[in-house]
Protein backbone atom coordinates (compact mmCIF):
# COMPACT_ATOMS: atom_id res chain seq x y z
CA UNK A 1 0.00 0.00 0.00
CA UNK A 2 1.93 3.05 -0.91
CA UNK A 3 1.23 6.38 0.64
CA UNK A 4 -0.24 8.87 -1.52
CA UNK A 5 1.14 12.41 -0.91
CA UNK A 6 -1.09 14.81 -2.39
CA UNK A 7 -3.80 14.17 1.32
CA UNK A 8 -2.91 13.10 4.38
CA UNK A 9 -2.32 9.36 5.33
CA UNK A 10 -3.29 8.85 9.27
CA UNK A 11 -1.65 5.96 10.90
CA UNK A 12 -3.27 4.95 13.91
CA UNK A 13 -1.31 3.13 16.69
CA UNK A 14 -3.31 -0.18 17.33
CA UNK A 15 -2.84 -2.21 20.83
CA UNK A 16 -2.88 -6.47 20.57
CA UNK A 17 -3.82 -6.58 24.37
CA UNK A 18 -7.13 -8.03 24.47
CA UNK A 19 -7.08 -11.60 24.51
CA UNK A 20 -5.97 -14.04 27.05
CA UNK A 21 -2.14 -14.90 27.14
CA UNK A 22 -0.38 -17.90 29.59
CA UNK A 23 1.60 -15.00 30.59
CA UNK A 24 -0.91 -12.63 31.82
CA UNK A 25 -2.96 -15.72 33.52
CA UNK A 26 -0.05 -16.36 35.49
CA UNK A 27 0.95 -12.65 36.43
CA UNK A 28 -2.19 -11.46 36.88
CA UNK A 29 -5.00 -14.26 36.87
CA UNK A 30 -7.34 -16.64 34.64
CA UNK A 31 -8.11 -14.49 31.61
CA UNK A 32 -6.68 -11.22 32.27
CA UNK A 33 -6.80 -8.32 29.38
CA UNK A 34 -6.65 -5.02 29.40
CA UNK A 35 -10.26 -4.96 29.72
CA UNK A 36 -9.98 -6.02 32.97
CA UNK A 37 -8.34 -2.63 34.28
CA UNK A 38 -10.58 -0.40 32.46
CA UNK A 39 -13.77 -2.37 33.73
CA UNK A 40 -12.73 -1.89 37.30
CA UNK A 41 -11.60 1.90 37.19
CA UNK A 42 -12.79 4.62 39.23
CA UNK A 43 -13.55 8.59 39.50
CA UNK A 44 -11.02 10.13 41.24
CA UNK A 45 -12.27 13.52 41.58
CA UNK A 46 -15.82 14.96 40.85
CA UNK A 47 -16.82 15.19 36.98
CA UNK A 48 -13.86 12.46 36.65
CA UNK A 49 -15.22 10.22 33.47
CA UNK A 50 -14.33 6.35 34.69
CA UNK A 51 -15.46 3.67 34.00
CA UNK A 52 -14.94 4.36 30.15
CA UNK A 53 -16.92 1.69 28.95
CA UNK A 54 -16.98 0.52 24.91
CA UNK A 55 -20.27 0.67 23.41
CA UNK A 56 -20.95 -0.74 19.71
CA UNK A 57 -17.65 -2.91 19.81
CA UNK A 58 -18.03 -4.40 23.50
CA UNK A 59 -15.62 -5.64 25.54
CA UNK A 60 -13.88 -7.28 22.46
CA UNK A 61 -11.95 -10.47 22.17
CA UNK A 62 -9.25 -9.79 18.89
CA UNK A 63 -8.77 -13.18 18.56
CA UNK A 64 -12.64 -12.96 16.90
CA UNK A 65 -11.95 -12.07 13.08
CA UNK A 66 -14.85 -10.28 13.15
CA UNK A 67 -14.00 -8.17 15.58
CA UNK A 68 -11.11 -6.98 13.77
CA UNK A 69 -13.39 -6.37 10.87
CA UNK A 70 -15.43 -3.81 12.72
CA UNK A 71 -12.70 -2.26 13.67
CA UNK A 72 -11.48 -1.25 10.11
CA UNK A 73 -14.86 -0.27 8.82
CA UNK A 74 -14.75 2.00 11.98
CA UNK A 75 -11.67 3.17 10.98
CA UNK A 76 -12.86 3.87 7.07
CA UNK A 77 -15.20 6.14 8.44
CA UNK A 78 -12.90 8.15 11.05
CA UNK A 79 -10.43 8.43 8.16
CA UNK A 80 -7.44 6.52 9.17
CA UNK A 81 -5.63 4.99 6.20
CA UNK A 82 -3.88 1.94 8.24
CA UNK A 83 -3.29 0.68 11.55
CA UNK A 84 0.52 0.52 12.80
CA UNK A 85 0.50 -2.87 14.95
CA UNK A 86 2.74 -2.79 18.02
CA UNK A 87 4.12 -6.08 18.68
CA UNK A 88 6.89 -7.10 21.32
CA UNK A 89 9.78 -8.75 20.79
CA UNK A 90 11.97 -9.30 23.54
CA UNK A 91 14.96 -11.13 21.86
CA UNK A 92 15.61 -14.92 20.94
CA UNK A 93 12.49 -15.24 19.22
CA UNK A 94 10.37 -14.49 22.50
CA UNK A 95 7.18 -12.56 21.27
CA UNK A 96 4.20 -11.90 23.52
CA UNK A 97 0.22 -10.89 21.88
CA UNK A 98 1.52 -11.52 18.63
CA UNK A 99 -1.23 -13.62 17.63
CA UNK A 100 -3.92 -10.67 16.15
CA UNK A 101 -1.70 -9.67 13.94
CA UNK A 102 -0.41 -13.26 12.66
CA UNK A 103 -3.72 -13.92 11.83
CA UNK A 104 -4.29 -10.87 10.26
CA UNK A 105 -1.34 -11.60 8.02
CA UNK A 106 -2.34 -15.23 7.49
CA UNK A 107 -5.96 -14.71 6.83
CA UNK A 108 -5.65 -11.45 4.71
CA UNK A 109 -8.08 -10.30 6.77
CA UNK A 110 -9.28 -7.05 7.34
CA UNK A 111 -8.67 -5.53 3.74
CA UNK A 112 -7.08 -2.75 5.65
CA UNK A 113 -3.41 -0.98 5.14
CA UNK A 114 -0.87 -1.96 8.06
CA UNK A 115 1.94 -1.66 9.13
CA UNK A 116 4.19 -2.62 12.34
CA UNK A 117 6.23 -0.56 15.45
CA UNK A 118 8.24 -2.32 17.50
CA UNK A 119 7.59 -1.95 21.16
CA UNK A 120 11.14 -2.31 23.01
CA UNK A 121 10.86 -2.00 26.30
CA UNK A 122 10.78 -4.32 29.09
CA UNK A 123 7.55 -5.03 31.22
CA UNK A 124 7.06 -4.14 34.55
CA UNK A 125 3.92 -4.75 36.97
CA UNK A 126 2.79 -1.24 36.86
CA UNK A 127 2.58 -1.07 33.21
CA UNK A 128 -0.80 -3.49 33.06
CA UNK A 129 -2.45 -3.70 36.24
CA UNK A 130 -3.53 -0.63 38.57
CA UNK A 131 -2.92 -2.72 41.34
CA UNK A 132 0.42 -3.01 40.99
CA UNK A 133 1.30 0.75 40.37
CA UNK A 134 3.80 0.92 42.66
CA UNK A 135 5.77 -2.17 41.90
CA UNK A 136 8.97 -2.72 40.23
CA UNK A 137 8.76 -5.78 39.68
CA UNK A 138 10.00 -6.63 36.22
CA UNK A 139 7.48 -9.60 34.41
CA UNK A 140 9.69 -9.80 31.08
CA UNK A 141 13.13 -7.65 30.36
CA UNK A 142 13.54 -6.47 26.76
CA UNK A 143 16.87 -7.76 25.49
CA UNK A 144 19.07 -7.42 22.55
CA UNK A 145 20.77 -10.41 21.87
CA UNK A 146 22.70 -10.54 17.97
CA UNK A 147 18.97 -11.99 16.91
CA UNK A 148 18.69 -9.03 14.12
CA UNK A 149 18.49 -11.71 11.69
CA UNK A 150 15.09 -13.87 13.28
CA UNK A 151 13.59 -10.62 14.15
CA UNK A 152 13.26 -9.87 10.50
CA UNK A 153 12.49 -13.08 9.25
CA UNK A 154 9.77 -13.27 11.44
CA UNK A 155 7.54 -10.69 9.47
CA UNK A 156 9.33 -11.21 6.12
CA UNK A 157 5.40 -12.03 5.09
CA UNK A 158 4.30 -9.74 6.28
CA UNK A 159 6.82 -7.33 4.53
CA UNK A 160 5.81 -8.48 1.49
CA UNK A 161 2.20 -8.17 1.64
CA UNK A 162 0.59 -5.96 -0.44
CA UNK A 163 -1.33 -4.09 2.49
CA UNK A 164 2.11 -2.94 3.90
CA UNK A 165 2.01 0.39 4.33
CA UNK A 166 5.07 2.07 2.29
CA UNK A 167 6.47 5.48 1.81
CA UNK A 168 8.36 6.57 -1.62
CA UNK A 169 8.32 2.68 -2.04
CA UNK A 170 9.90 1.69 1.17
CA UNK A 171 8.09 -0.53 4.13
CA UNK A 172 7.36 1.36 7.08
CA UNK A 173 8.66 0.11 10.68
CA UNK A 174 8.86 2.19 13.49
CA UNK A 175 10.55 1.48 17.00
CA UNK A 176 9.31 2.68 19.96
CA UNK A 177 12.34 3.40 22.21
CA UNK A 178 15.47 3.90 19.47
CA UNK A 179 17.98 5.38 22.05
CA UNK A 180 17.36 2.28 24.26
CA UNK A 181 18.44 -0.17 21.83
CA UNK A 182 22.40 -0.29 22.16
CA UNK A 183 23.36 -0.22 18.18
CA UNK A 184 20.01 0.65 16.73
CA UNK A 185 22.39 2.08 13.39
CA UNK A 186 23.21 -1.85 12.71
CA UNK A 187 19.90 -2.82 13.34
CA UNK A 188 18.65 -0.08 10.29
CA UNK A 189 21.25 -0.93 8.38
CA UNK A 190 21.09 -5.12 8.99
CA UNK A 191 17.46 -5.34 8.37
CA UNK A 192 17.92 -2.57 5.06
CA UNK A 193 20.91 -4.97 3.49
CA UNK A 194 17.97 -7.88 3.95
CA UNK A 195 14.89 -6.50 2.89
CA UNK A 196 17.33 -5.66 0.02
CA UNK A 197 18.49 -9.50 -0.36
CA UNK A 198 15.08 -11.00 -0.23
CA UNK A 199 13.98 -8.46 -3.32
CA UNK A 200 11.22 -6.95 -1.11
CA UNK A 201 12.44 -3.25 -1.64
CA UNK A 202 15.86 -1.32 -1.75
CA UNK A 203 15.49 -0.39 1.92
CA UNK A 204 12.90 0.52 5.09
CA UNK A 205 11.26 3.63 6.23
CA UNK A 206 12.62 3.49 9.82
CA UNK A 207 10.68 6.11 12.01
CA UNK A 208 11.91 6.25 15.41
CA UNK A 209 9.88 7.97 18.51
CA UNK A 210 11.97 10.26 20.34
CA UNK A 211 11.28 13.65 22.52
CA UNK A 212 11.73 17.09 20.73
CA UNK A 213 15.26 17.18 22.11
CA UNK A 214 16.51 14.36 20.48
CA UNK A 215 15.13 14.64 17.11
CA UNK A 216 18.60 15.34 15.81
CA UNK A 217 20.49 12.43 17.48
CA UNK A 218 18.01 10.19 16.51
CA UNK A 219 18.28 11.25 12.80
CA UNK A 220 22.00 10.83 12.83
CA UNK A 221 21.28 7.09 13.89
CA UNK A 222 19.99 5.96 10.78
CA UNK A 223 16.19 7.24 10.80
CA UNK A 224 14.22 8.08 8.40
CA UNK A 225 11.78 10.54 9.97
CA UNK A 226 11.11 11.15 13.78
CA UNK A 227 7.59 11.01 15.94
CA UNK A 228 7.64 13.68 18.88
CA UNK A 229 5.68 11.81 21.92
CA UNK A 230 2.99 14.84 22.81
CA UNK A 231 3.38 13.99 26.99
CA UNK A 232 6.25 16.78 26.96
CA UNK A 233 4.35 18.48 25.20
CA UNK A 234 0.64 18.87 26.61
CA UNK A 235 2.51 19.10 29.93
CA UNK A 236 4.11 22.47 28.96
CA UNK A 237 0.62 23.55 29.41
CA UNK A 238 0.79 22.68 33.13
CA UNK A 239 4.33 24.59 33.43
CA UNK A 240 2.78 27.87 31.85
CA UNK A 241 0.06 28.51 34.68
CA UNK A 242 0.42 30.71 37.44
CA UNK A 243 2.50 29.84 39.70
CA UNK A 244 -0.11 29.89 42.73
CA UNK A 245 -2.38 27.34 40.72
CA UNK A 246 1.04 25.08 40.28
CA UNK A 247 1.97 24.97 43.81
CA UNK A 248 -1.77 23.70 44.52
CA UNK A 249 -0.82 20.91 42.14
CA UNK A 250 2.39 20.14 43.24
CA UNK A 251 0.77 20.07 46.81
CA UNK A 252 -2.19 17.42 45.44
CA UNK A 253 -0.20 15.66 43.66
CA UNK A 254 2.67 14.60 46.03
CA UNK A 255 1.20 15.41 49.34
CA UNK A 256 -2.17 14.47 48.67
CA UNK A 257 -0.97 11.81 46.45
CA UNK A 258 -3.71 12.94 43.68
CA UNK A 259 -3.88 12.69 39.75
CA UNK A 260 -1.86 15.68 37.85
CA UNK A 261 -4.84 17.17 36.02
CA UNK A 262 -4.07 19.22 33.03
CA UNK A 263 -7.12 20.84 30.20
CA UNK A 264 -7.19 19.25 26.98
CA UNK A 265 -7.78 22.30 25.69
CA UNK A 266 -5.16 24.05 26.98
CA UNK A 267 -2.46 21.08 26.23
CA UNK A 268 -3.35 20.54 22.71
CA UNK A 269 -2.33 24.50 21.54
CA UNK A 270 0.86 22.81 22.08
CA UNK A 271 0.49 20.08 20.32
CA UNK A 272 1.23 21.55 16.60
CA UNK A 273 4.47 23.14 16.89
CA UNK A 274 5.54 24.96 13.98
CA UNK A 275 8.91 25.29 14.15
CA UNK A 276 9.07 21.38 14.45
CA UNK A 277 6.69 19.56 13.03
CA UNK A 278 6.55 21.80 9.99
CA UNK A 279 10.15 19.84 8.95
CA UNK A 280 9.77 17.25 6.29
CA UNK A 281 11.00 14.43 8.75
CA UNK A 282 8.60 15.28 11.59
CA UNK A 283 6.00 13.22 11.86
CA UNK A 284 2.68 14.58 13.81
CA UNK A 285 0.75 13.43 16.24
CA UNK A 286 -3.00 13.49 16.53
CA UNK A 287 -4.35 13.17 20.38
CA UNK A 288 -7.62 12.24 21.23
CA UNK A 289 -7.42 11.72 24.82
CA UNK A 290 -5.39 10.62 27.65
CA UNK A 291 -6.20 9.24 31.55
CA UNK A 292 -4.10 6.48 32.36
CA UNK A 293 -5.79 5.88 35.75
CA UNK A 294 -7.05 2.37 35.16
CA UNK A 295 -3.62 1.50 35.08
CA UNK A 296 -1.75 4.00 37.62
CA UNK A 297 -4.64 5.58 40.09
CA UNK A 298 -3.70 8.47 41.55
CA UNK A 299 -0.07 8.50 40.16
CA UNK A 300 -1.79 9.05 36.61
CA UNK A 301 -1.84 12.35 34.47
CA UNK A 302 -5.08 13.22 33.17
CA UNK A 303 -6.03 15.79 30.30
CA UNK A 304 -10.00 16.98 31.24
CA UNK A 305 -12.43 17.87 29.60
CA UNK A 306 -11.45 16.58 26.17
CA UNK A 307 -14.74 16.26 23.83
CA UNK A 308 -14.83 15.36 20.25
CA UNK A 309 -15.59 19.11 19.43
CA UNK A 310 -12.24 20.42 20.99
CA UNK A 311 -10.57 17.06 19.55
CA UNK A 312 -11.94 18.28 15.99
CA UNK A 313 -10.13 21.92 16.61
CA UNK A 314 -6.91 19.73 17.61
CA UNK A 315 -7.49 18.13 14.20
CA UNK A 316 -7.97 21.53 11.82
CA UNK A 317 -5.06 22.62 13.55
CA UNK A 318 -2.59 20.02 12.77
CA UNK A 319 -4.16 19.35 9.74
CA UNK A 320 -3.94 22.49 8.26
CA UNK A 321 -0.24 22.71 9.13
CA UNK A 322 0.25 19.43 6.96
CA UNK A 323 -1.41 20.41 3.98
CA UNK A 324 1.79 22.80 3.36
CA UNK A 325 4.01 19.72 3.77
CA UNK A 326 5.37 17.21 1.21
CA UNK A 327 5.25 14.74 3.82
CA UNK A 328 1.55 14.25 5.18
CA UNK A 329 2.38 11.67 7.25
CA UNK A 330 0.37 11.49 10.89
CA UNK A 331 0.07 9.16 13.34
CA UNK A 332 -2.72 8.85 15.52
CA UNK A 333 -2.53 8.31 18.89
CA UNK A 334 -3.95 5.44 19.67
CA UNK A 335 -7.20 3.82 17.94
CA UNK A 336 -7.57 1.54 21.41
CA UNK A 337 -5.46 2.81 24.31
CA UNK A 338 -8.93 2.25 26.56
CA UNK A 339 -6.19 1.79 29.77
CA UNK A 340 -4.92 4.96 28.70
CA UNK A 341 -7.62 6.65 27.70
CA UNK A 342 -6.42 7.10 24.70
CA UNK A 343 -8.56 5.76 21.85
CA UNK A 344 -11.04 6.64 18.87
CA UNK A 345 -13.59 3.02 19.20
CA UNK A 346 -17.14 4.47 20.40
CA UNK A 347 -18.16 4.31 24.06
CA UNK A 348 -21.15 4.79 25.91
CA UNK A 349 -20.51 8.28 26.35
CA UNK A 350 -19.62 9.61 23.24
CA UNK A 351 -20.63 7.22 20.98
CA UNK A 352 -19.00 7.45 17.62
CA UNK A 353 -17.84 11.25 18.45
CA UNK A 354 -14.48 11.10 17.95
CA UNK A 355 -14.53 8.91 14.51
CA UNK A 356 -17.25 11.46 13.65
CA UNK A 357 -14.98 14.17 14.74
CA UNK A 358 -11.74 13.03 12.60
CA UNK A 359 -13.81 12.88 9.43
CA UNK A 360 -15.48 16.17 9.73
CA UNK A 361 -11.90 17.93 10.44
CA UNK A 362 -10.58 16.45 6.98
CA UNK A 363 -13.60 17.13 5.14
CA UNK A 364 -13.06 21.10 6.27
CA UNK A 365 -9.74 20.98 5.40
CA UNK A 366 -9.05 18.67 2.74
CA UNK A 367 -12.20 18.53 0.57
Amino acid sequence: MEVQQDKPFIIAYYLPQYHPIPENDEWWGKGFTEWTNVAKAKPLFKGHYQPKIPADLGFYDLRVPEVREQQAELAREAGVDGFCYWHYWFGNGKELLERPFKEVVESGKPDFPFCLGWANESWYAKIWNSDAVSSKKMLIEQTYPEDTEQHFYAYLKAFRDSRYIRYNGKPIFLIYKPNQHPDISHFIEKWNNLIKKEGVCEKFYFIGVCEDTTIDETIKKGFDAVITMPFSRYEKAYKTQNIIIRAFKYITRTILKRPLLISYHKGMEYMWNPEIDSKEYVIPTLFPNWDHSPRSLRAASILTNSTPDEFEKHCERTLKGVAKKENKLIILKSWNEWGEGNYMEPDLKYGKGYILALSKALKKVFI
